[in-house]
């Protein structure tokens, strides 16, 4: 394996200058072949995310394909102005000079994409590649084999191996990938693996984009539209059976609304899937949990909390089916509040007011998103500028992760760097600063050596007024 990914490196080393030198013209014509070959081959992707998740086709469109396809379609739109040097003021002691920023590609990038959503997070990032003009190496998850397969023969059969090449495999794979001198690496997944990700990137100096996870919470006020609230928050949660990044982890509601939110919560699970439990259990809009392992870990979080079951509860090992459930009267310092759950539990935390759930999350790793839900744009305000998250929403969940002009990324724990449209673009590029100097006489020249009295009267006037 070593000496296979060493040589397809090699390959993409020697294309690189190639690929760099691709027009905007010439990079969206590859983007256009990826979108029409993917909507051709939409069944396709829905069958496959059947089999590895028991995913829906609507759930495949809307948080599968609809992303990428909204990815390459802002590309498309803006390239050609994403690539072009930009213009930048000079400052009048530099006078005569001109200044631009030209974005060029870093060169030949990994993306290593997780399982949870194994097209939108493997295609994504490489729409941002191509766009920049990289070559790029993709390493996708062993946990998601038919969705790999998918993959594997959707890129074969549009790049040749030497521009964008898929490279299956475990752990042992992504080693022996992260070991060579990548120029960029994008990687999402847990916040453990990135820390060995950017060790390993360190080795080299390869710049990093970490998407990572977190705790998300959901800060619930007491004048907010609880019945609106609960639906986008049980939708968010319920979205992939609870295994998305920016799910919302857990909900930190004002005292005084805090039953009653439960109560829309329990409506809001009961519309979406199914009145009864043997309802929900069959219901084909909800996902399965990845594998046993997972399923394990979720299972032990639910039986091993004090907190109280107030909707669900449900599993099923055989299917690994977790139903929607909700968990309130939660200890602040039970495991499962102590790591990111990536499953359809919600614990639900009673708070006296906002400050407490402001102090609440603000003592803890900082999260990749953060919800706010609050019939006042003023208080909304107040609570985000009070708080630091990668991202997050105002009145809805997960939804801005789908926001193409939006940049989206983590800070700290939940990661850094970000991704989507211009800002997955620059993530891919190097902005190369480049000062256009005269050839004769430039004002810089008045203060070269030797210091005579007048070239310290200059410096002293720039000093003062340039």
């Amino acid at each position: 394996m070593t000496s296979d990914v060493e040589a397809l490196f090699a390959r993409q080393q020697s294309a690189r200058w190639r690929v760099a030198a691709t027009t905007a013209n010439q990079r969206k014509a590859k983007l256009r072949a990826l979108l029409e070959t993917l909507m051709a081959h939409r069944a396709e992707a829905q069958a496959a995310l059947a089999e590895d998740f028991r995913k829906s086709p609507e759930e495949v469109d809307l948080t599968e394909l609809y992303p990428v396809i909204s990815e390459i379609r802002e590309a498309l739109r803006h390239l050609p102005r994403w690539m072009k040097p930009r213009r930048v003021p000079t400052p009048i002691g530099l006078f005569g000079s001109a200044g631009t920023i030209r974005q060029e590609p870093k060169g030949v990038a990994l993306i290593i994409s997780p399982w949870n959503y194994p097209i939108y997070l493997t295609l994504g990032p490489l729409v941002s590649a191509l766009a920049a003009g990289n070559c790029a190496v993709i390493k996708p998850s062993e946990f998601t084999p038919h969705t790999t397969a998918f993959l594997r023969k959707l890129l074969a059969g549009l790049f040749p191996e030497e521009e964008v090449a898929l490279v299956e495999g475990d752990a042992e794979t992504a080693r022996a990938l992260l070991a060579l001198p990548f120029d960029h690496v994008f990687f999402t997944g847990s916040p453990a693996v990135g820390k060995a990700v950017m060790k390993a990137a360190a080795e080299h100096l390869a710049s990093v984009t970490l998407e990572l996870g977190g705790k998300s919470p959901v800060l619930v006020d007491a004048d907010a539209n609880l019945r609106d609230a609960a639906r986008k928050i049980a939708w968010g949660k319920g979205l992939n059976g609870g295994q998305t990044c920016v799910a919302p982890d857990y909900v930190l509601v004002h005292e005084r609304v805090h039953d009653a939110l439960v109560e829309a919560l329990k409506q809001a699970f009961r519309d979406f899937y199914g009145a009864e439990p043997a309802a929900r259990k069959t219901s084909p809009d909800l996902a399965r949990i990845i594998n046993d392992r997972h399923f394990d870990r979720i299972l032990a979080l639910l039986r091993g909390s004090p907190a109280r079951i107030a909707f669900g509860g449900d599993t099923d090992a055989g299917t690994r089916y977790i139903g929607p459930t909700i968990l309130t009267e939660v200890p602040p310092d039970a495991p499962l509040m102590q790591e990111e759950i990536f499953g359809p539990l919600l614990p639900v935390l009673k708070v006296k007011d906002m400050g407490e759930a402001v102090a609440f999350v603000n003592a803890r790793p900082k999260p990749l998103a953060l919800y706010v839900f609050s019939g006042s744009r003023r208080n909304a305000e107040g609570l985000l500028a009070r708080t630091t998250a990668g991202g997050g929403c105002i009145n809805d969940t997960v939804l801005h992760f789908a926001h193409t002009g939006l940049p989206t990324g983590g800070v700290n724990s939940s990661g850094f760097g970000k991704a989507h449209g211009i800002h997955g673009f620059e993530a891919f590029s190097n902005a190369r600063g480049v000062l256009r100097q005269r050839t004769r006489f430039s004002a810089i020249q008045l203060m070269y050596p030797p210091y005579t009295g007048f070239v310290r009267r200059m410096i002293d006037l720039t000093l003062r007024y340039f």
